[in-house]
């Protein structure tokens, strides 16, 4: 049986390294609730002090870009940093690429974190879960756990932070930055993005040669 894990536990984890709750939550987890090997576990993932540095002001860094084979799919991405000094890194520079080709691979993504969807959206998913048949006739606490479940996950979808990082699906993007906080020692946000898709929002213009014959000789 695994061992419960408290929030005095996850709480303390966190004062102890700077590392995110849910980072905080999962070490200890894995550690059986051990805050000695949780630590030495957030470290060797580069995680531990990341979260003290968010904070920090992060103005210089790159804006790159991603041509997918084919050339049909492409990306632009800023990603900044504390300092012209890290941007130059190299290590720097692939977080950057590497961030382009997940924006490329990850169609349903169209925002950073889920700080970023606006109320609008919000209020969208809630609408179309809530008018689901499936949930119509269920009580209403049971209706409203169902409803957070769902719209939970849909954002999940939409925002690049929870995206499972390509190169390695054992972390997700929001793990991959911390990585690299910790290893460059400046703050590192993902500013802003768009990814292009050949021809999308065009319409595909009608081949048939004969209707249009048909009526250009109609309308004189």
């Amino acid at each position: 049986m695994s061992k419960k894990i408290s929030a005095e536990n996850i709480k303390e984890l966190r004062s102890k390294t700077g590392a995110g709750m849910m980072d905080c939550k999962k070490a200890l987890e894995a550690s059986k609730g051990k805050i000695d090997i949780a630590i030495e576990n957030l470290r060797k993932k580069g995680l531990a002090f990341a979260d003290k540095k968010s904070n920090r002001v992060a103005t210089e860094g790159l804006i790159d870009s991603y041509i997918h084979a084919g050339s049909r799919v492409g990306v632009l991405v800023e990603l900044n940093c504390e300092t012209d000094f890290v941007a130059r890194q190299p290590e720097f520079h692939k977080l950057t690429k590497d961030i382009a080709m997940q924006i490329a691979a990850s169609q349903s993504v169209r925002y950073i974190s889920k700080n970023d969807i606006p109320e609008d959206v919000i209020l969208y998913e809630k609408n179309i879960e809530l008018n689901k048949e499936d949930i119509i006739n269920k009580q209403i606490d049971v209706k409203k756990k169902i409803i957070e479940g769902r719209v939970n996950k849909r954002f999940k979808e939409l925002c690049l932070m929870n995206q499972p990082f390509i190169r390695n699906p054992d972390i997700n993007i929001e793990e991959l930055v911390k990585q690299h906080i910790a290893l460059l020692g400046e703050n590192i946000k993902i500013r802003r993005f768009e990814r292009f898709l050949l021809g999308e929002g065009l319409e595909a213009k009608s081949g048939d040669f004969t209707q249009e014959v048909s009526n250009m000789i109609n309308n004189t």
